[in-house]
C-alpha cells in the first residue's frame, strides 16, 4: 500500500511539473506575443519618420521659386556684365562672354549665402551650390542669350536703348519659362534644389 502510495504521490508531482512547464511556456509565448504587437506602432512610426526623408515631391511652386532665384542672380550678372563691357568698348563676344561668367558669379553665390545661414561649412555649400545651380543657369543662360543673338539689331543696342531693356526683358521671360521645367524635374528626382531645401528643415 505504501509503495503504490509513493507511485501515486510520483505520478502527480510529475504532472503538477508538466503543468509548471506548460504555463511556463504559455506565458512566455504570450510574452513575445505581446512584444512583437508592441513593437508594431514603433516600427510604423520609425517607417512613417523614414519617409519624411524621401527626396522633396516635385511641385511647380517649388520650381518656380528655384527658377526665379537663378534668375536674380543671371539678371544681375548679364546687367553688370553688359555695363562694365560697354564702359570698356569692348565688342559683343567679350561683353556677353563677361556676362554669362558673372550671371554663373552671382547665381551660385546667391544659393551659397543661403545655405551658409543654415550653418553648413564653405566647402559643403559650395559643392551643394554647384550641384544646385550648374544645370539650371546653364539651360537659362543659354536661352536668354540665344534669344538676344537671334533678335534683330539686339546685340548692337547700348544700355540707353529701349532695345536693350526690352529685348533683355523678353529673353530672361523666357527663359524662366523654358527653365522651370527643368528644375522641377531635378527637384522631382532629389537633385537641383531639392538638396538646397534639406538644408533649411
Amino acid at each position: 500500500m505504501q509503495h503504490g502510495t509513493r507511485d501515486e504521490q510520483h505520478e502527480q508531482h510529475e504532472q503538477h511539473e508538466q503543468h509548471g512547464r506548460h504555463e511556463h511556456q504559455h506565458q512566455h509565448q504570450h510574452q513575445h506575443q505581446h512584444q512583437h504587437h508592441d513593437s508594431r506602432p514603433a516600427d510604423r512610426s520609425a517607417h512613417a519618420g523614414h519617409s519624411t526623408l524621401a527626396p522633396d515631391k516635385a511641385g511647380w511652386p517649388m520650381a518656380a521659386r528655384a527658377t526665379l532665384h537663378c534668375l536674380t542672380g543671371c539678371a544681375i550678372g548679364e546687367i553688370l556684365g553688359m555695363v562694365i563691357g560697354t564702359a570698356f568698348g569692348w565688342g559683343n563676344a567679350e561683353t556677353m562672354a563677361l556676362a554669362i561668367i558673372l550671371a554663373f558669379a552671382f547665381g551660385y553665390t546667391l544659393t551659397l549665402r543661403s545655405i551658409l545661414k543654415a550653418g553648413v561649412d564653405f566647402r559643403t555649400a559650395f559643392r551643394v551650390a554647384l550641384a544646385a545651380d550648374t544645370l539650371s543657369i546653364a539651360v537659362m543662360e543659354l536661352i536668354d542669350n540665344g534669344v538676344i543673338a537671334l533678335w534683330p539689331g539686339a546685340m548692337d543696342a547700348q544700355l540707353a536703348d529701349a532695345l536693350f531693356w526690352g529685348a533683355l526683358a523678353l529673353s530672361l521671360t523666357v527663359a524662366f519659362v523654358v527653365t522651370t521645367p527643368v528644375n522641377k524635374w531635378m527637384i522631382g528626382r532629389g537633385r537641383g534644389h531639392a538638396v538646397v531645401h534639406r538644408y533649411h528643415h
